[in-house]
């Protein structure tokens, strides 16, 4: 054992680093390509909103003061749109940051945290951090199944994780099961809907996950400015859930968590319905000629409510990542997921998906 390994938090040791897709500048680098798309991380490929690019001009002249430490101008505009008061807001550095609060306010250790067994990494890492079990239950039909997580529910079950639209296999939850399931959780547990996703949901049996708020339920909401609001770059989320829950989350949040640009930039991001609509049809065409084109290659791919689409290959997909790679596509593939034959490739821009297809094709021998 290393003298330094008697310093670190038990669970530290057996931590798994979390490895973000590589970036486009480093791929180039690497191979000595010229152009390079990354269709790995499910950020829109349309950039950010103009609206928020001229906020962002704006400000930068101030980024020598600090931000404003709780997003106030930037939480009552969302209590606005949302019908909501801005007590019930709390804003971090992404969605992922407002993860880390919930776990370092509720986890005790040896409290459980439920989630699904292929979902967002980001809850086992803060559990295991607190000292808490992290409990993975399997998927059904590669969707949550609410119903096994409701047969883990026991007294040391503190949280539960929905990732609604699951990442990384594009599927929902509708609202009949989460109703069903929510009448089974003990009032002391809360659930937290993870909806990064959300805006790209077109079936009418999502749950609005507000409306348990609202109802007094002991529920956590996220949502994030880094998919369709397009500005991944700059970090910022959100949580929603009753002034009171929201009011022990503040006492654990950084101060100064969102800085200054991401702060106006989201802001102005929700007034601009015109680049919402054109990331939205951009989406849905994308996504129909990736069924199609996936279909003709008689590859199983999972339909998704999302910007990306969850694809077996049947084989390795590290290899084929990597093949993928030397020739300027970067997408994720499934491992860390424990899907080691499943590729997730964000929906792209019509060039980039048919480069994406073309690649495949090649890498595949599926010409």
């Amino acid at each position: 054992m290393k003298k330094e390994e008697t310093l670190v938090r038990k669970g530290i040791l057996d931590l798994k680093p979390y490895i973000p897709g590589k970036p486009i500048e480093e791929v180039q680098q690497e191979l000595g390509l010229k152009e390079v798309i990354k269709l790995a991380s499910n950020e829109t490929s349309i950039g950010p909103s103009p609206l928020a690019l001229e906020a962002i001009k704006k400000e930068i002249k101030n980024i020598n003061l600090y931000p404003e430490g709780s997003s106030r101008a930037l939480r009552e505009k969302l209590a606005h749109k949302l019908n909501l008061d801005p007590e019930m807001i709390i804003v971090g550095n992404g969605a992922d940051d407002v993860i880390d609060v919930i776990g370092m306010t509720f986890i005790n250790e040896g409290d459980e945290v439920i989630a699904g067994e292929v979902t967002f990494p980001a809850y086992e890492t803060i559990t295991t951090i607190m000292g808490g079990k992290f409990l993975p239950v399997k998927l059904k039909d590669y969707s949550l199944d609410l119903e096994e997580m409701s047969r883990c529910l026991n007294d040391r079950t503190k949280l539960i994780f929905l990732c609604n639209p699951n990442n990384p296999t594009g599927t929902m939850v509708d609202k009949e099961a989460v109703d069903n399931f929510l009448k089974q959780v003990p009032e002391k547990v809360v659930v937290v809907f993870d909806e990064a996703y959300c805006d790209y949901v077109e079936d009418p049996a999502y749950p609005d996950s507000l409306s348990y708020i609202r109802e007094g339920r002991k529920v956590i909401t996220l949502r994030t400015f880094s998919k369709i609001a397009g500005i991944a770059g700059l970090r910022a989320g959100y949580g929603i859930a009753n002034a009171d829950l929201i009011g022990y989350l503040r006492r654990v949040v950084n101060p100064f968590t969102t800085n200054r640009l991401a702060q106006v930039a989201a802001a102005a991001s929700l007034d601009d319905q015109k680049h919402r609509k054109k990331v939205l049809q951009t989406n849905q065409e994308g996504k129909s000629y990736l069924y199609k084109e996936l279909k003709a290659l008689g590859l199983f791919y999972l339909p998704t409510e999302t910007n990306f689409i969850f694809i077996d290959l049947k084989r390795d997909s590290t290899t084929v990542f990597n093949e993928l790679l030397k020739k300027g596509v970067i997408v994720r593939p499934g491992g860390m997921y424990g899907c080691p034959t499943f590729i997730r490739v964000t929906i792209g821009t019509a060039y980039e998906n048919q480069k994406f297809i073309g690649a495949l094709q090649e890498v595949t021998n599926k010409k």
